[in-house]
């Protein structure tokens, strides 16, 4: 089973842009609340949907070089990127059926 992997500001053209399928990036912090409380549904969904795309979650107060660059304003916001660029934003908590809705409707 899969689970989300983790990315940085280093790692994130790597991890993210030059990945070969499309990657769910969820931009979190220790300190958030909601954050904490999608966290088990995509570490769910990072195993249903393994083969489809990529989850990664990139913790915003170690690296604030990406959300900046992609205009983060609140947390939590998860966004598919494909081919590099951004596919899809979602802000805010979700209950896990509507994650999973939203990422089959954006790949």
């Amino acid at each position: 089973m899969s689970s989300p992997i983790k990315v940085s500001d280093a790692s994130f053209q790597n991890d993210v842009l030059n990945a070969k399928g499309p990657v769910l990036v969820d931009f979190w912090a220790e300190w958030c609340g909601p954050c904490r409380m999608i966290a088990p549904a995509l570490e769910e969904l990072a195993g249903e949907l393994g083969g489809k795309i990529t989850i990664a979650k990139i913790n915003i107060d170690d690296n604030p070089t990406m959300p900046q660059k992609y205009g983060v304003r609140g947390i939590p916001t998860m966004m598919i990127f494909s081919q590099g660029q951004v596919a899809a934003t979602k802000v805010g908590a979700l209950p896990k059926s509507k994650i999973k809705e939203w990422i089959e409707s954006s790949i």
